[in-house]
Parts: structure tokens; sequence; C-alpha cells
């Protein structure tokens, strides 16, 4: 389970160039059955490659709103 401050602190940690093995060794899980352990490499991984693909699907949206109301 992730939540929005470790999404936030992991685009920053890469934002530094850090491996994903370093992000999740600096990440912690603060709720459910894992909490207080850090996610695993491919969590992170995952985490990061969903928040990438949202990000990209919205930014077309975005361009087409400018370009309509230029």
């Amino acid at each position: 389970m992730t939540d929005v401050d470790m999404l936030a602190m992991a685009l920053h940690l890469r934002d530094q160039e850090l491996s994903l093995r370093e992000i999740a060794a600096r990440l912690v899980i603060t709720k459910g059955k894992k909490k207080g352990q850090h996610p695993s490499p491919a969590t992170v991984m995952r985490m990061l490659r969903e928040h990438d693909e949202r990000t990209a699907a919205a930014q077309p949206v975005v361009a087409l709103e400018a370009a309509e109301s230029a």
C-alpha cells in the first residue's frame, strides 16, 4: 500500500537519481499489515511507473485545452 506522502518522497528521491533499491530503503510503509517495513524495489518501480503514466495521460488534455482557448 502506498500513499501520497510516500509517492512524493519517491519522486523527490528519483529526482536525486537514487536507485530503486536506495529509494525503497528510505521509504517506510505507514498503513496496513506491512506498516513499519520498507516497500520492495518492485513496488517503488510500479508506484513511479503508474504515476508517470497518469501524468503522461493528463498532459495531452491540458495541451488540447490550452490550444482550444487560444
